[in-house]
């Protein structure tokens, strides 16, 4: 039997198939909300098919989101394709994590999805990147407390941001340059773009790990996720784990803790 997890992100849909612990099939959709509950099924289906899954192998469902305007659509083409009610992650859901958010409620799904996994997997002190539409950073501390953390444009947005509103500057690539002393205006927007960015995460961590000592959490573990995470990674002075599958983990981890609300 297997478990179907889905992070449904501002750009991206990315599903995981487990069968126990493993992994054994995951893809990535365009997140559209135009887009009705049966085109969705019927991707979904054909992925199920080029890998030779069926549906009726899954016995469920866990969703997180950010983006409402689309839940109704999934959770009704879950319904009508897999005949399951998913577990959706939000208020109520068992999470062995504790939010310190003035507002817990206000923490964006797929941040206490990282946080599990995180947690579950290193049991130590924890400052978790994910690099998605928005680069998010978070602060976990060894007992599991959601201390908070920052959120910054992603780095696709600062540079669509760079195109659309310099009028000669180009659309470029996102590719690590070999310094930043550039010779044309591709690679010097490439070089501005991707070390600007590592940058600023190495300066946002560093606060990070000083503003966790307050709180007794020393020399927090550095994890990153995300699409562009091997990116950013290579020239980190602190990113020390890329975990790309570490949403999905933490969903199979969550379903496990809440099965007893599977329908």
């Amino acid at each position: 039997m297997l478990i179907l997890v889905l992070d449904v992100g501002n750009t991206n849909i990315v599903l995981g198939a487990y069968k126990g612990k493993n992994l054994i099939a995951d893809w990535r959709l365009a997140t559209d909300n135009n887009r009705t509950a049966d085109e969705y099924g019927i991707q979904v289906t054909q992925l199920f098919m080029l890998k030779k899954l069926s549906l009726e192998e899954v016995e469920g469902v866990i969703v997180s989101s950010v983006v409402p305007n689309i839940m109704y659509t999934i959770e009704h083409m879950i319904r009508k394709y897999f005949n399951k009610t998913p577990i959706i992650v939000g208020p109520g859901i068992k999470t062995g994590i504790n939010i310190k958010y003035d507002n817990p409620k206000e923490v964006g799904a797929d941040r206490i999805v990282n946080a599990v996994a995180a947690h579950e997997m290193y049991k130590r002190a924890l400052i978790i990147i994910d690099f998605g539409t928005a680069t998010t950073f978070c602060a976990v501390t060894k007992n599991g407390d959601y201390l908070g953390g920052a959120i910054s444009p992603g780095i696709k947005i600062s540079s669509e941001a760079l195109f659309e509103r310099a009028a000669k500057l180009p659309r470029v690539e996102l590719i690590k340059t070999p310094g930043v002393i550039c010779k044309n205006t591709v690679t010097s927007m490439q070089a501005g773009i991707v070390y600007g960015y590592t940058g600023t995460v190495d300066y946002i961590v560093e606060r990070m790990k000083n503003e966790m000592e307050d709180y007794g959490e020393i020399d927090p573990l550095v994890i990153a996720t995300g699409g562009l995470a091997t990116l950013i990674n290579k020239d980190s002075k602190y990113i020390a784990k890329v975990s790309p599958y570490l949403t999905l983990e933490g969903l199979r981890i969550l379903y496990e803790k809440n099965a007893e609300m599977v329908v």
